[in-house]
């Protein structure tokens, strides 16, 4: 007599096939468990904070300090953003890090094995990452603004929510943030280890424009300088640009236009590679 044996259901369909009770929202919730769960989340974000508001404040003491001997060219408003040009760096950093701290510790095979068809990880981490960032950022940009025009009243050398720039540098500052950490996260995706997606953050922003302008024509450099990263992205926060910038919605647009092109990237190469 023959007897047959049946194999207990688990539930997993088989390799590279996604589970049906996989829902795009329990990858979001996982993937802010993850980012809430790491210290590297709280350093960087608690650094590029301290940057906008201490910063922003050290900017406007200054100046307020050396009143009435202040450039011509002095705004108020480039005093409470001071902080932005360092935060960039941390933030970009923070992005790199949500994906490459993954690879390092490994755990970004469970991640692929529990979602098998990948890109939803990746989008779910750019949502989550951004959503933080920006909620984050913008407070703080908004919190060093008053407090930096409260000091430079005193001279009555403040801006106000009305005055016409403020309020898009503002929320540009903190959407300028936010595109620079998905910048990074694109590139921790390509690259997978930390030491080498923050080296090509900081070439890419930070290194390559001036070797550029030194070994350019003038003309040719003014002609190439508004569409690299910094010109491009900080014209979006920037309350009067130079005039060989782009308008601040259009230099902005080149600037999400890195952060799509690494992401996309990003999605091919870990589409097609083992993790």
């Amino acid at each position: 007599m023959s007897t047959t044996t049946v194999a207990p259901s688990t539930g997993v369909k088989s390799a590279g096939v996604q589970s049906p009770g996989i829902r795009f929202s329990g990858v979001l919730r996982s993937e802010w468990t993850k980012l809430r769960s790491v210290r590297s989340t709280i350093w960087s974000l608690g650094v590029a904070v301290f940057f906008l508001i201490g910063l922003g404040i050290v900017g406007c003491l200054v100046v307020e300090s050396r009143y009435p001997n202040v450039r011509h060219d002095f705004h108020p408003l480039s005093q409470s953003l001071a902080g932005v040009n360092l935060a960039q760096f941390a933030v970009g950093v923070l992005g790199v890090l949500t994906i490459t701290a993954e690879y390092s510790t490994g755990m970004i095979r469970s991640s692929m094995c529990a979602v098998p068809k990948r890109l939803p990880v990746l989008w779910a981490k750019a949502l989550v990452f951004g959503a933080v960032t920006f909620a984050i950022t913008l407070p703080a940009i908004v919190i060093v603004f008053l407090i930096g025009q409260s000091i430079l009243s005193g001279h009555d050398l403040q801006v106000s929510l009305s005055t016409p720039g403020v309020v898009r540098s503002l929320f540009g500052a903190a959407l300028f943030l936010t595109v620079m950490g998905l910048f990074g996260l694109g590139l921790g995706t390509i690259i997978r280890t930390t030491a080498g997606g923050i080296s090509a953050l900081v070439a890419i922003v930070f290194v390559i424009p001036p070797i550029l302008q030194a070994i350019l024509t003038t003309s040719l450099s003014n002609d190439i300088n508004p569409y690299l990263p910094l010109s491009a992205g900080g014209s979006i926060w920037t309350i009067n640009p130079d005039s060989n910038t782009l308008s601040p919605w259009a230099g902005f647009a080149v600037f999400c236009g890195y952060a799509a092109v690494s992401l996309a990237i990003g999605a091919v190469v870990l589409r097609k590679r083992d993790v």
